[in-house]
């Protein structure tokens, strides 16, 4: 009975190490899943926003001097078409490596928008009809702004999610190291402590002498 009784006592403490050994295990895995995310977050804001943030500023730069161009008087309508042209061929080079970066709905929808700007501008340069590329020009700016503007939010938006990731690391590793502490003090516990053995002397009958 005794033996069953001791048994029954290292199986609990077993289990109970099983268990801990079990939410250590899932903590780390959970951790390492949002190590990942965040690795992928911040992927994100470089690739993703301050490249294309990059690109919008030679986009602007561009814009702004076809507008520039367009709008001198001094300048022959033959020099102010080569210019132009020259000037649009340097955006459409950009066109490909933006549209290959990761865009939202809202952010695609203005990235076609400005497109379809460029590509009109295009047409009114064979035309040669400065006041109207002047026009699409300034249109063409402002949706970059908006543009701007989304890259600013979405950065943002992923800085915030790394931050809740790492926060959220941090409290999963401060679980792990309290449940270390337990696993720790079981372990102790079955190696070391031992149970005080009491020996009950029954007396001896008293003598009949």
């Amino acid at each position: 009975m005794k033996d069953l009784k001791r048994y029954s006592n290292k199986t609990k403490a077993a289990f109970i190490l099983l268990v801990v050994m079990l939410i250590i295990l899932l903590g780390n895995f959970n951790t390492l899943q949002n190590s990942k995310n965040v690795n992928e977050n911040i992927n994100a804001i470089f690739n993703d926003r301050l490249v294309v943030a990059h690109y919008i500023f030679q986009y602007s730069k561009e814009l702004h001097f076809i507008k520039a161009e367009a709008e001198k008087l001094d300048l022959s309508d033959t020099t102010k078409k080569d210019e132009i042209i020259q000037t649009l061929s340097v955006i459409h080079n950009i066109d490909d490596l933006y549209a290959k970066t990761v865009l939202t709905n809202k952010e695609k929808q203005y990235f076609d928008t400005f497109l379809a700007s460029c590509k009109e501008i295009d047409k009114q340069v064979t035309n040669k009809n400065w006041s109207k590329i002047i026009v699409l020009s300034t249109e063409a700016l402002k949706t970059l702004e908006s543009l701007s503007q989304i890259q600013i939010q979405e950065g943002k938006a992923k800085l915030a999610s790394a931050n809740a990731l790492y926060s959220k690391n941090d409290s999963l590793g401060q679980l792990q190291i309290a449940l270390l502490i337990i696993l720790g003090g079981i372990t102790f516990y079955l190696l070391i402590v031992k149970k005080i053995k009491r020996t009950i002397k029954i007396p001896e009958p008293p003598s009949l002498n």
